[in-house]
């Protein structure tokens, strides 16, 4: 069977493309090897934090502000909360990373930004420590995303427009079959499209391998800590996020019985493959976690409740990677998102869908391109 562009992974990225691209046209497939909803990637752990501030390049904050209204306009569409704007709390040194790289982006874009002087963040926000030193701000209009929610609408807003979502159905070869066709064999059955889009996450590689672009894969682990303490309880409480000397840590507002949810963003157990993940508790990884809370969420004193592992696929940069694939005529993709690409999956899913469909896009990507690794 013949579709007009089949997206291989739909993951958020992959899913937001599927919903982009059954707008334009009703002849999508979307391919998924796991089941619907599934925690295997790097969608999936409850929630996602959402913000315009971005520490790590200005140039992001275009795609972002689109990222929020795609964001509202499905929201606008389905029954069930996907964006909780509770504001961000991010603490740093003055001269680190975090701090300047904020006040660089709102100095350029004209965002809002609360500048905290520790005795108004100590009022303001009593749950948290904010050490001598050390540079406190509040986003306001940062929040988080409930990430399976958000994946599942796109899913559904997709199948709505007419898409073909295919589940449990995993790629076992792409080729180019001449004419401008391209012929993607499945463990099921096989498929041709002339648009095809690559957003298979932590199994990227195995379809960009011939553009010599390392990715690594890195296990990351979510952990919740109960708490009765109310501060904590949303929406009464900001996600957070803070630069500290032995590491990055973030955390969001208790939402359930789960608690308070704690990760670091900085580290991470390196893998050869996805396949090679092992969920299971790493007590190591927790007792970090666990060290962050006494320090800095006094308050938060009991062991870890829940966990979850997801995958963060690095770039060499840090910097997403969105392009034509040189190798395979027709084909786009979006891989390295290096854990921070998640709140911009709906702008990429339309960045990917015109890529695709028109040969380019108006939204300002070009520093996302591959050619920046060229030679």
């Amino acid at each position: 069977m013949e579709y007009d562009v089949i997206i291989l992974g739909l993951g958020g990225v992959g899913s937001a493309a599927a919903w982009q691209s059954s707008l334009r046209s009703r002849r999508v497939l979307g391919l998924e090897q796991f089941h619907a909803g599934h925690d295997q990637g790097s969608s999936h752990g409850a929630t996602r934090i959402i913000r315009q501030a971005y520490f790590e390049h200005p140039d992001y904050v275009p795609l972002l502000l689109r990222a929020y209204q795609l964001w509202h306009k499905l929201e606008t569409k389905v029954s069930t909360p996907l964006f909780e704007p509770c504001g961000l709390l991010e603490v740093g040194p003055e001269d680190g990373e975090l701090i300047p790289g904020i006040r660089e982006s709102v100095r350029q874009h004209h965002l809002q930004l609360q500048e905290l002087t520790l005795s108004t963040a100590a009022t303001q926000f009593p749950q948290f420590v904010i050490p001598k030193g050390s540079v406190a701000v509040f986003e306001p209009t940062a929040g988080f995303l409930h990430v399976e929610n958000c994946v599942l609408q796109m899913q559904a807003a997709a199948i709505h427009n007419g898409a073909d979502l295919r589940f449990e159905q995993a790629v076992e070869s792409i080729e180019f079959a001449g004419q401008d066709r391209i012929l993607v064999r499945t463990t099921v059955e096989p498929f041709a499209t002339r648009r095809l889009i690559i957003t298979a996450g932590s199994w990227a590689s195995k379809w960009l391998s011939q553009s010599n672009i390392p990715l690594r894969i890195l296990r990351k682990q979510l952990q919740w800590f109960a708490t009765n303490d109310l501060r904590f309880q949303s929406p009464h409480c900001p996600a957070f996020f803070y630069e500290c000397a032995n590491g990055w840590f973030y955390g969001f507002p208790a939402i359930d019985q789960a608690g308070v949810k704690v990760a670091e963003h900085s580290g991470g157990i390196e893998l050869v493959s996805p396949e090679a993940v092992d969920r299971a508790l790493d007590a190591s990884e927790a007792e970090r976690s666990r060290a962050f809370c006494r320090q800095y969420l006094p308050s938060i004193t009991s062991p870890v409740v829940r966990h979850d592992v997801c995958l963060y696929t690095m770039s060499p940069d840090q910097h997403f990677l969105v392009d034509h694939l040189s190798e395979l005529p027709g084909t786009v993709f979006a891989a390295g998102l290096s854990g921070h690409g998640f709140k911009f999956a709906t702008v990429l899913g339309q960045a990917l869908t015109e890529l695709a469909m028109d040969g380019g896009t108006d939204l300002p990507i070009q520093f996302l391109r591959s050619s920046r690794f060229a030679g």
